[in-house]
């Protein structure tokens, strides 16, 4: 997307992510092609890091635990990166950029909705990763940032600029579109399925749980939350903020 501070796999890949978390921590499965051999350097930390955490979330990555993942001592990862603050940053910057830039189209909405649900594929490939590179930026002033994660900001200025906004105005509704998709993304991402094979939706969602005096309008609602669309919602909501922003340009 268009992240400053600072896709497309479906729920069942998105649950899929997220079980290795609650399990029992295990050496990662997906190792980068390199394995345990070859000089270590920050790339290497880093793409194992992430690796580590796409596996199992972001609690399971410390120092000791790459170290190990790198079959290494953990003093010489240090060596590449100073602290885990950094492995954090080079996971963001690693991942922001392996966000797909659209074709231009030359219809500015319909770059900003392609942008948006590039940055929802990518979120829902790095479940575990999204929150981070949503939230990790806003501890560090932006000229500080990894340059990987603010290209995204820079190509979108062009964009809306390119359209006819004042530069300004571009900065607003960059804003405007990356809190909401960023706000989309981690609602989906806390849509998460008890049982998929249940039937009954109650049961599905564990809504069943809630004692029905006080939550009745959500337990009446099972129905719509178990047909969650994460694509189509996104759309949606993109229609009302983008028909807002042509008639603000227009206006």
């Amino acid at each position: 997307m268009v992240v400053d501070d600072p896709v497309a796999a479906d729920g069942d890949a998105r649950r899929g992510g997220r079980a290795g978390a609650r399990g029992e921590r295990r050496p990662t499965s997906r190792r980068p092609a390199s394995g345990r051999r070859g000089a270590l350097d920050r790339e290497r930390v880093v793409r194992t890091a992430l690796a580590v955490v796409d596996a199992e979330g972001l609690d399971a990555l410390t120092m000791r635990r790459l170290g190990a993942e790198l079959g290494c001592d953990p003093m010489a990862v240090y060596r590449h990166t100073p602290n885990r603050d950094a492995v954090l940053d080079g996971i963001a910057e690693l991942v922001v950029e392996q966000l797909a830039t659209p074709a231009g189209s030359g219809d500015w909405q319909e770059d900003l909705r392609a942008s948006a649900h590039a940055f929802r594929a990518l979120a829902l490939a790095h479940p575990h990763v999204a929150p981070l590179v949503i939230t990790r930026p806003l501890s560090t002033p932006i000229g500080l940032r990894p340059l990987g994660t603010l290209r995204p900001l820079e190509r979108t200025l062009a964009l809306l600029e390119d359209a006819g906004f004042a530069p300004e105005d571009a900065l607003h509704v960059y804003r405007a579109v990356t809190s909401f998709v960023a706000g989309h993304v981690l609602t989906e991402l806390q849509e998460l399925v008890v049982d998929p094979e249940e039937t009954d939706d109650l049961l599905r969602l564990g809504l069943y749980r809630l004692p029905p005096g006080e939550f009745p309008r959500t337990r009446a609602l099972a129905g719509a939350l178990a047909r969650y669309d994460g694509g189509a919602e996104l759309d949606q909501g993109l229609d009302v903020l983008l028909s807002g922003l042509r008639a603000q340009l227009l206006g």
